[in-house]
């Protein structure tokens, strides 16, 4: 596959600075992708963009609740310190205006750091504008913790909303996941390694699905063995010297089957940072 074969990627003006300037440079990108996999009305995307800006000031008045993924412990968790306990910020849009569509936004930050500003209060902020409930996931990441630590924050975080359907007043089968740089390599992986939960499971939560109904990814990673992928993150996810096989299946373009969910990927020619041919591949 080549860029011809992909306008997305071949046309879109020079933008490597996207990444750094906030949401308005990408809400334009996404608003009409939110309308196809949210089923929003056409009426409420009318100048979301402007919507989402007003959110973003008013972000900081906000208190969304925030919950602990696993109220007594993550898995493999080091400690009880802040970066031992992964947790999801609930941010609900106003409620004449949901739509029951719900989205988890993984930041990026190269498995190393959370940039959970504009790639995780904004985009919420963003999508309650449109209707759209937003879970911003605080996963946990280097030098603390390497995977499978990460995705087994996104599979939580996708199952503990699914059984929120009711108090949070979401579909369940409109649940996606969205994730910006080393986020979108997350967000992949979460597209990609899935399963349908343990029905006898003794907590609740673990019954059910993780697999996203849709996934968007940003300027994502997704390689973790070729040349064009980003070593940072792949260091902080898989240490200096990977195993080869582990390397190979979260190297999410080479993990795609029938069932990996739609998804919708942006990216620009002129990212230094995390080349192109990371979504041109996938």
């Amino acid at each position: 596959m080549n860029r011809a074969a992909c306008p997305a990627l071949s046309e879109v003006s020079p933008a490597a600075g996207c990444r750094h300037a906030g949401a308005g440079h990408i809400l334009p990108v996404l608003c009409s992708l939110v309308l196809v996999l949210c089923a929003v009305p056409a009426h409420a995307a009318d100048g979301a963009a402007k919507a989402g800006q007003k959110e973003n000031e008013n972000a900081a008045a906000a208190e969304p609740e925030r919950l602990l993924l696993w109220p007594d412990g993550a898995p493999g968790a080091k400690g009880e310190a802040e970066h031992d306990r992964p947790s999801l910020t609930v941010w609900l849009p106003e409620e004449k205006l949901r739509n029951g569509c719900a989205v988890v936004v993984c930041p990026g930050g190269g498995y190393g750091h959370l940039a959970v500003g504009h790639e995780g209060r904004d985009i919420a902020a963003w999508f309650n504008s449109l209707g759209v409930t937003a879970f911003v996931l605080r996963y946990r990441i280097a030098p603390h913790y390497r995977h499978p630590a990460p995705l087994t924050d996104v599979q939580r975080a996708l199952r503990m909303v699914r059984s929120g359907a009711e108090k949070w007043q979401i579909d369940p089968h409109r649940t996606g996941v969205i994730g910006f740089s080393a986020g979108g390599h997350l967000a992949s992986t979460a597209a990609t390694h899935f399963d349908d939960g343990d029905q006898q499971a003794k907590d609740p939560v673990d019954r059910e699905s993780c697999r996203p109904d849709f996934a968007i990814l940003c300027y994502p990673v997704i390689t973790m063995t070729a040349d064009y992928g980003h070593r940072g993150s792949r260091r902080n996810l898989l240490g200096d010297m990977p195993d080869g096989k582990l390397a190979e299946s979260l190297s999410s373009e080479k993990q795609i089957t029938a069932k990996t969910p739609p998804t919708f990927l942006f990216h620009t020619n002129e990212d230094r940072v995390v080349p192109a041919e990371n979504s041109v591949q996938f």
